[in-house]
């Protein structure tokens, strides 16, 4: 006979790994701040941010923004191995084995937690092979001078990065609605290389995200 202690145990979910009252700790008076697996945190104010976006466009011009996109796609290397290591750990299982709606939360709740803003996923547009990502109140959107255009590239470079190693491809990513232009949202859009980066000409071209995404899959379909 299967005891009830059993049962409770099988049918047991997995906390919120990344729910900031357990996952942010250490010392704010010393100025330590870590995970809850003692790695250690470290938080960039706006003005860091600003004077960081403002430095490369000094020192490197236009190639700043390639720049930041790398840095953005280095950080999104380890990030990714971290938050596979700690919620396959969490839920005892690989991330590939974890439940979508699993994964969602615990990726949602992760951006959240860092301080980057809210993020969400739509795939809509999966079967045309592109993944959609909103963030909304990002940190990155306000740093640094106004440039007429997206302007999120660590973030992008971050994304391309954490989908890579999630989907085992090496994807691309751009962004094509900024909060820093009055968009509601930041609309970033993953797929491969060569598919993607046909879409920043119509950038250039001042097109909208509706009009990007259509012309993205209009070009899938006509191959």
């Amino acid at each position: 006979m299967i005891s009830v202690k059993e049962l409770v145990r099988e049918s047991h979910l997995p906390s919120n790994y990344f729910a900031p009252d357990v996952y942010i700790q250490g010392d704010l008076e010393a100025g330590l701040i870590e995970n809850r697996k003692g790695a250690r945190l470290l938080a960039l104010p706006e003005p860091f941010l600003r004077a960081i976006y403002e430095g490369l466009a000094e020192e490197v011009g236009a190639a700043s923004e390639s720049v930041l996109y790398k840095c953005g796609a280095w950080w999104g290397k380890t990030f990714y191995r971290r938050f596979a290591e700690e919620v396959s750990q969490h839920h005892k299982q690989p991330l590939a084995e974890i439940e979508m709606i699993e994964f969602l939360q615990c990726f949602k709740q992760s951006w959240k937690t860092h301080g980057w803003g809210k993020v969400d996923l739509d795939f809509n547009f999966y079967q045309q092979g592109f993944i959609v990502v909103q963030v909304r109140n990002s940190a990155f959107a306000t740093s640094g001078a106004a440039l007429g255009k997206p302007k999120c590239f660590v973030e992008a470079g971050l994304l391309s990065s954490f989908f890579s190693g999630l989907t085992g491809q090496k994807l691309h990513c751009i962004q094509t609605t900024c909060e820093s232009l009055g968009a509601e949202c930041n609309h970033f859009v993953l797929g491969l290389p060569e598919r993607v980066k046909r879409a920043e000409a119509w950038l250039q071209e001042n097109h909208d995200h509706a009009t990007i995404m259509d012309r993205l899959c209009q070009g899938q379909a006509n191959r």
